[in-house]
């Protein structure tokens, strides 16, 4: 025997809930990529303490490093290796390919250099706050630098760093799914009888 009409929609109407919670949950936890320097790259003579000011970074993030493998690497370091550039001791990762994904998987202070001839002493290397949970990129206070903060981006843009290369944030496929179920849930209240 079928259920009742009236049934057939409460059936629906849970099962519509559970999607619209389901999309709330997964969608505020999705991640990010950054490209550490954005279209710079991993190099020389960039103030990574500034480019680090212009995102917010969370656990579950990933950090892209680019670069000339021959000329230069990634070591993630303790803070006492980060402010001395002596990597005899407190490398807790070390990255060379050239093109490297350093997926955040800790809330913690995180600091990186480069250890290639004296390139960490002349200010390849930034250290970041990484917080739980998940972020939209916005602009936050990073690790610290002698150097002015960059005035945040709005909301609604893209975020743009001093190098003019942005960062455009979407929804992505689980907002509109959830856009889809709200409205559909909608379109379901609409069907009850008043």
């Amino acid at each position: 025997m079928e259920d009742p009409p009236l049934l057939q929609r409460c059936y629906f109407s849970s099962f519509l809930l559970v999607l619209v919670i389901q999309g709330l949950l997964v969608n505020g936890a999705r991640s990010e990529v950054y490209t550490v320097g954005d279209s710079e790259g991993w190099d020389t003579g960039i103030d990574y303490g500034v480019w680090s000011h212009n995102y917010n970074f969370s656990t579950g993030d990933i950090l892209i490093f680019k670069y000339v493998k021959s000329q230069h690497n990634v070591y993630e370091v303790t803070e006492s290796t980060y402010r001395s550039c002596n990597s005899s001791s407190g490398v807790l990762d070390a990255y060379d390919t050239g093109s490297d994904r350093v997926t955040l998987k800790e809330a913690r202070k995180h600091w990186f250099i480069c250890d290639v001839g004296g390139h960490c002493l002349g200010g390849m290397r930034f250290g970041i706050d990484v917080s739980r949970g998940s972020t939209n990129g916005s602009p936050h206070g990073g690790a610290p630098s002698l150097q002015a903060q960059p005035p945040p981006s709005t909301p609604d843009g893209p975020d743009t760093n001093n190098n003019g290369s942005s960062k455009l944030k979407s929804a992505g496929p689980r907002g509109w799914t959830l856009l889809f179920c709200i409205v559909a849930w909608v379109r379901l209240v609409d069907l009850f009888p008043k």
